[in-house]
């Protein structure tokens, strides 16, 4: 099918530890050979989790404003804006507004490049919903 609809709604949600910071895909391997989207949720401002980018990620803000945090300083992005990581980058995501939404989009795959990379063990943090 050449156009696929997606939604919130549709995405196979993972909580970070015991926080309202949810993660899920919408588009993942079995539906696309090359890229993931998904949604990124984090219902409280200042609520962060810690990351290293394994492949190539941008994100959208829908809803709210977030915060990507590096050695490089902190950069915030508001709805209708988009950040581009860049792999290999060693990231904090933070909520700089209550009810924050980002639509992700990564090059590779991003669970599957992960899960093969050195920084595997931070998936550990993240139960399904």
């Amino acid at each position: 099918m050449p156009i696929r609809h997606f939604t919130s709604s549709d995405a196979k949600y993972y909580r970070y530890r015991d926080r309202d910071i949810l993660v899920g895909d919408v588009l993942d391997a079995s539906g696309s050979d090359s890229m993931s989207v998904g949604y990124y949720r984090n219902a409280r401002k200042g609520e962060s989790n810690a990351w290293v980018v394994t492949y190539d990620e941008v994100l959208v803000v829908v809803r709210g404003a977030l915060t990507i945090r590096s050695d490089q300083g902190a950069r915030t992005a508001k709805a209708g804006e988009v950040l581009f990581l860049t792999k290999g980058s060693a990231i904090t995501y933070e909520a700089a507004e209550d009810d924050t939404e980002v639509v992700y989009v990564t090059y590779p795959h991003w669970l599957e490049t992960h899960a093969k990379s050195e920084h595997a063990h931070l998936l550990d943090e993240y139960t399904p919903v």
